[in-house]
């Protein structure tokens, strides 16, 4: 994944905690967007793998 791909989910999942719903998407949307499969594929995967970085829950303790 290209580091500036990157750089813009880390924002929008920062924003998302801020309850900034509309900058976030504003900020990932582009790069998602234009991302070529093999990206795409890797964005899918990180964000996955970073779901609380956007809620700041543990999904383990939402099962409960």
């Amino acid at each position: 994944m290209r580091p500036s791909t990157l750089r813009a989910l880390k924002r929008a999942a920062e924003l998302t905690r801020q309850n900034r719903l509309t900058e976030a998407v504003l900020v990932a949307e582009p790069v998602i967007l234009t991302a070529d499969s093999y990206e795409g594929g890797e964005i899918l995967r990180w964000l996955a793998d970073h779901v609380t970085d956007f809620t700041g829950e543990d999904p383990k303790e939402t099962r409960r």
